[in-house]
């Protein structure tokens, strides 16, 4: 009897003790914490350097002002670090990542790689916008679309599940362009680096990633901008069509449409799935309140790298909408979409 009353009472303790963590206040569970920034992509790319700003000033804002630390998991477009976060990391808010653009399309498509649910993580905020761009070097014969169309242009790749490769192979498959990506560049900068050196005529990034580290490239004419992958063009490159205005047909132009609305996910941040709904809101607004901090908004001026912000709950249902593609277009897409390996 003594046995099953202590039993009785140690079940209750670890009830009103695990009750007790669960009801902690958000300042109170991060006070003496880490909170860990894990990052799909190599380091020095625009993606790295976003993270890395984002972190560096979003920890003074979430409550309990926990310490802040960046690791970088390059690997399969982003998808190593997405599965680690929604796999295996803590689900209870001490771990925010950043991963490809795509996610969600990656995972509508049943991509190779893909052990996640996206509309299931917990998105956190939106710095701005990815719009990124194909550009082949000023020596390339390759200088404007109608020349992809026509011959052959060699792109410097990072990973078939990045917007790196998807982009231009997308272009190859609906509009007849004929880029070929040479995979193996640990990120946007090495595959610059193998422009520069001859090792391929063009690498296709995000714009950010280009400007930030090559800004000369666009003052002296050392590159051609083939074209831009979003819905509208930039402002700074008025004069570069997108790939949807290259369309020719409205059914193109739908299919393109739909892949480029990962430009408008852009850099954004997500946690684990099952994070409590407090620590959730606490990292919203603290995220919310990093794009206001002007410390954070000098820096990015500084780098003369722009921001468009989205908070978490807009950004959620961004997501979802993508999730939730009918499955007339999806079909679409889905023959447009670069198949494994190629």
């Amino acid at each position: 009897m003594q046995t099953l009353k202590g039993f009785f009472l140690a079940a209750v303790a670890t009830g009103l003790l695990t009750g007790a963590a669960q009801a902690q206040a958000p300042a109170d569970f991060y006070k003496g914490k880490t909170v860990e920034f894990l990052i799909g992509y190599a380091t020095g790319g625009s993606n790295d350097v976003y993270a890395r700003m984002v972190a560096q000033h979003m920890g003074k804002h979430i409550p309990g002002n926990p310490t802040v630390i960046v690791r970088n998991m390059p690997g399969a477009g982003s998808f190593l670090a997405v599965n680690q976060i929604f796999n295996a990391s803590p689900k209870d808010g001490t771990v925010i990542g950043l991963g490809a653009p795509t996610l969600a399309l990656d995972e509508k498509l049943g991509t190779t790689g893909v052990r996640f649910k996206t509309a299931e993580l917990n998105w956190v905020g939106r710095v701005g916008p990815l719009v990124n761009i194909v550009f082949t070097a000023k020596s390339s014969p390759v200088k404007t679309m109608a020349d992809a169309q026509m011959r052959e242009a060699t792109l410097g790749g990072t990973g078939a599940g990045s917007t790196v490769s998807i982009y231009p192979l997308v272009l190859n498959n609906v509009l007849g362009t004929k880029f070929k990506i040479i995979m193996g560049y640990k990120g946007s900068s090495e595959a610059m680096l193998a422009v520069e050196r001859g090792e391929v005529e063009g690498h296709s990034t995000a714009y950010e990633a280009v400007r930030t580290s090559k800004p000369s490239w666009f003052k002296d004419g050392s590159i051609n901008v083939l074209s831009q992958f979003g819905l509208k063009r930039l402002p700074e490159l008025p004069d570069v069509p997108t790939a949807i205005e290259t369309a020719d047909t409205p059914e193109k132009k739908q299919i393109l449409t739909a892949i480029m609305s990962a430009s408008e996910i852009g850099t954004s941040f997500f946690t684990t799935p099952k994070t409590p709904a407090d620590r959730l809101e606490a990292l919203r607004r603290a995220f919310d309140a990093t794009m206001a901090d002007p410390a954070f908004t000098g820096d990015l001026a500084r780098l003369s790298m722009g921001m468009g912000p989205m908070k978490g709950e807009d950004l959620q249902k961004l997501v979802t909408e993508v999730s939730n593609m009918s499955p007339e277009l999806l079909e679409k897409v889905r023959k447009a979409y670069p198949e494994e390996g190629k």
